[in-house]
């Protein structure tokens, strides 16, 4: 089968669903109120992201899909906040406006990547029958264009009437369409005869009654049972740090391991999963292929801090690890293209990171270099080391480096905590790529004089500035090469 991520370009999905709109405002706390025993955050900046479906929606544009997004706000000036939000990330979209009801909105007050506070907006009644009837007429409208259909429920209101979800299943069943759910409460039977249905297990635990999470015969067994009741074709559970739980026709059980190492946070990974699960099936992908995949993106994003979309390109890196070196679960989701690197960079930007970019050949990673790199991100938010390719760095250091490929390399780099995104570059000199990131700053050793360092008047011309951090004597990849050279001269085999 071709390679499925080159593929998502070409399908087109339908997201129907609640849509929210998150707010962060970010500040630090020095001192307790005198008025009360609570913290005083002193604001410092604001941003806003898309929540709920609309998060679903912009996992599926960060995968390259196309996506159309149909979902209720309420007429405020959050609504338009909302709808230029979903216009950025490239999401076509028909937002119902219901008058009864404020357009869902999440405020947190985070302190110190901390979270004091979370507001919220919201009115779950069920919609009015008018209002079903525009939603059901669009979905009616937009689904022979697409390849499959998410139903994204997160229990604010548009599913309040079983009736809806029914309607659009049945619909999209007599279409041909694969329909996958992304469930909220108890009340399944609103999703009865969906293709799949992907709970975690907390909301499989609350469908049975019954803990599951330490009893995985257990798991598997009232998994079966739900997918019977509810007819459906496949069930995904997942699992958190223990994977996923594939169960679909003729008692088909598929336990699939999670590859996350390091969790940040798992907001949004749902999100994620049902995107790229249905994505794949979009592309005619085996049902289990697409949950590997799904599962693979889901390791990812809980690498990232805060709720943040899988990207292709960080997709098709950690596929390339999986099958090639089995590096992913450390450093893929930190090594980029530069269509991705972008996309990151704006998103720090929005929340307020400076961006700091250092390069070089990284070649036997020692000592210094691990030093220098450390120096480097302690200047910023976010760290981006440009990456010399080998072809580059057998121009440079002549034919016998490198020593370690390029991916080699770049998976080293991306295990270090420093680090936040690997580039690889093929010119002789980073510019085109200072170029296109316009970081904040710029990082070179102290070995070097401030106008030795390439894309310095770049940099300063649009208000960055170029910083030397102190080497770390007595390290050079070239004197480890030699002493390795002359002990196997003096010791050979």
């Amino acid at each position: 089968m071709d390679f499925l991520p080159d593929r998502f370009n070409e399908v087109r999905l339908l997201v129907v669903g609640d849509i929210m709109l998150d707010r962060y405002h970010w500040g630090s706390v020095r001192r307790i109120s005198p008025e009360a025993p609570v913290p005083v955050v002193q604001l410092q900046r604001t941003n806003e992201t898309l929540g709920g479906a609309g998060n679903v929606a912009v996992n599926l544009t960060g995968l390259g899909c196309q996506v159309t997004l149909i979902g209720l706000c309420g007429r405020d000036q959050r609504a338009e906040t909302l709808k230029a939000l979903l216009d950025s990330k490239g999401v076509s979209h028909q937002l119902i406006a219901d008058g009864s009801r404020p357009t869902v909105t999440k405020t947190r007050i985070m302190a110190h990547k901390q979270q004091v506070l979370r507001l919220d907006e919201e009115a779950v009644h069920a919609p009015a029958p008018e209002i079903l009837q525009q939603i059901e007429t669009r979905v009616t409208q937009e689904l022979p264009h697409c390849q499959a259909l998410i139903l994204s429920d997160y229990g604010k209101g548009i599913y309040a009437s079983a009736g809806l979800s029914t309607a659009l299943i049945d619909l999209a069943r007599h279409q041909k369409r694969p329909v996958l759910v992304d469930p909220k409460g108890t009340d399944w039977q609103r999703y009865r005869q969906a293709t799949c249905i992907t709970p975690n297990t907390a909301e499989l635990e609350a469908v049975v009654g019954q803990r599951l999470e330490e009893d995985e015969a257990l798991l598997i067994d009232s998994a079966k049972i739900v997918r019977a009741r509810f007819d459906l074709q496949w069930l995904l559970v997942t699992r958190g740090p223990r994977g996923m739980c594939l169960l679909g026709p003729d008692g088909h059980v598929s336990l699939i391991e999670a590859q996350a190492r390091e969790v940040y946070d798992v907001s949004g990974a749902g999100d994620t999963v049902i995107a790229t699960l249905a994505a794949a099936l979009a592309c005619d992908a085996p049902f289990e292929q697409a949950a590997h995949l799904a599962n693979t993106a889901a390791g990812i994003v809980v690498g990232k801090l805060g709720t943040q979309p899988i990207l292709n390109s960080e997709l098709s890196t950690a596929l390339h690890y999986n099958d090639d070196r089995h590096y992913f679960p450390y450093s893929a989701a930190k090594i980029c293209t530069l269509q991705g690197a972008l996309a990151k960079v704006q998103e720090w930007r929005a929340a307020g990171d400076r961006v700091v970019f250092t390069n070089g050949c990284f070649d036997l990673l020692h000592p210094g270099h691990v030093s220098l790199l450390y120096q480097a991100r302690a200047l910023g938010d976010r760290l981006i080391v440009g990456l010399n390719t080998d072809a580059s760095v057998r121009r440079l250091k002549g034919s016998r480096r490198p020593i370690l490929a390029e991916h080699d390399r770049a998976a080293i780099l991306g295990a270090l905590a420093c680090v936040d995104l690997v580039l690889h570059f093929d010119e002789d000199t980073p510019l085109e790529l200072i170029r296109a990131l316009r970081p904040d700053i710029l990082v070179k050793g102290s070995d070097y004089s401030p106008e030795a360092v390439v894309g310095k008047s770049l940099v300063e011309s649009y208000g960055g500035s170029v910083r030397l951090v102190q080497v770390a004597p007595g390290y050079s990849t070239s004197r480890i090469e030699e002493k390795v050279i002359c002990g196997a001269r003096e010791n050979p085999a």
